[in-house]
């Protein structure tokens, strides 16, 4: 009996979260957070040994005192450059999960190579829609260059840095700082001078919804099509209106700053950074690109650059690394990088 009873509440929980699913991308939001959280706490936990000892770090600083959300770390190497830019780094999560410890780990490892990062929150859909991060972030690179005595970091060069979704957000907020065209058509301002953004150091990101198939089947066409309409805030994305400006490759211009972009062979994002590392360096944008052969192995899937276990990993490391301080060095990066030969 209590087996039977049990089964009908299984069943029912079942039809319910189907039809749940066509009026409310919540049940599928859900399911995606469970296992992007699993899989950030593992690439988290695995960096642990790689911890440098060098690094002090300030939590929950309030960037905005009117959104709950609105809270920063600052991670600071002993031997930070004080004239090197300050990197904000945003998390990834497909805009419905992640949260700025999943980066902890990470950031303090960068720092411990001589800068100070800062790794920021931000709200994640459903619960916000777009541009609502793009303009926290905004609101945070204002705070920061503000604060900037105060905080003990540079207030005058901000690289923007992120993997997965922060890698759009931050490739959206330097688009926005350095087109004001683009600004004018997403309805987000620039919160900080064009010259005061430095680079951008982008990660495994999604630069072109358009040309993300949210009608193809499979475990990525119900993914896409989550995302897409938590996002939005419409099933129907594609009818939102300003939802197009998502896609910031067709608008960089040459004013985008510096930048490093890289993802792995086997990630289904990588052709978007292709593209946009491409439209960059046909505008005349400084890019370095970390891509690797088809044929390496082993292969790299989305944010492969956070296992440092791997030698793709500490490659992409090191080639930020030196990127970045070529930034310091007031250096301009070379405009592709050596190839990917590990």
């Amino acid at each position: 009996m209590v087996k039977r009873i049990l089964a009908w509440i299984a069943l029912a929980l079942g039809v319910f979260a189907l039809a749940a699913h066509f009026v409310t991308p919540w049940p599928s939001v859900w399911a995606i957070r469970a296992v992007f959280d699993s899989g950030a706490a593992t690439a988290s936990a695995a960096l642990e040994k790689h911890l440098p000892g060098n690094v002090t770090t300030r939590s929950g600083v309030r960037y905005d005192a009117a959104d709950p959300d609105a809270l920063l770390d600052i991670h600071r190497g002993a031997t930070a450059d004080p004239a090197a830019p300050t990197i904000v780094w945003i998390h990834g999560g497909g805009f419905v999960s992640g949260r700025r410890g999943d980066l902890t780990n990470y950031a303090k490892i960068l720092a411990g190579r001589g800068f100070v990062v800062v790794n920021v929150d931000y709200t994640i859909a459903p619960t916000a829609t777009y541009p609502t991060p793009t303009r926290q972030l905004g609101r945070a690179l204002a705070y920061l260059e503000k604060n900037a005595a105060t905080l003990g970091i540079n207030g005058d060069a901000f690289v923007l840095a992120g993997d997965s979704a922060g890698a759009q957000i931050a490739a959206q907020l330097a688009t926005v700082t350095t087109a004001p065209d683009y600004a004018r058509r997403t309805g987000v301002a620039p919160t900080i001078a064009p010259g005061k953004l430095k680079g951008a150091l982008l990660y495994c990101g999604v630069f072109d919804v358009t040309s993300l198939d949210s009608d193809k089947g499979g475990v990525l066409g119900w993914f896409v099509r989550t995302v897409t309409w938590a996002y939005s805030g419409s099933r129907d994305w594609r009818s939102v209106k300003g939802f197009e400006y998502l896609s910031v490759t067709p608008h960089v211009t040459a004013q985008f700053p510096p930048t490093f972009i890289s993802a792995g062979n086997a990630d289904p994002l990588a052709p978007q950074s292709v593209a946009l590392a491409k439209q960059l360096a046909d505008q005349g944008v400084a890019v370095d690109r970390l891509f690797f052969p088809a044929e390496y192995r082993p292969q790299l899937g989305h944010e492969y650059q956070f296992n440092l276990d791997t030698a793709a990993g500490r490659q992409a490391l090191d080639r930020s690394v030196e990127w970045l301080r070529n930034l310091s060095r007031a250096e301009v990066p070379p405009t592709d990088g050596p190839p990917a030969a590990i």
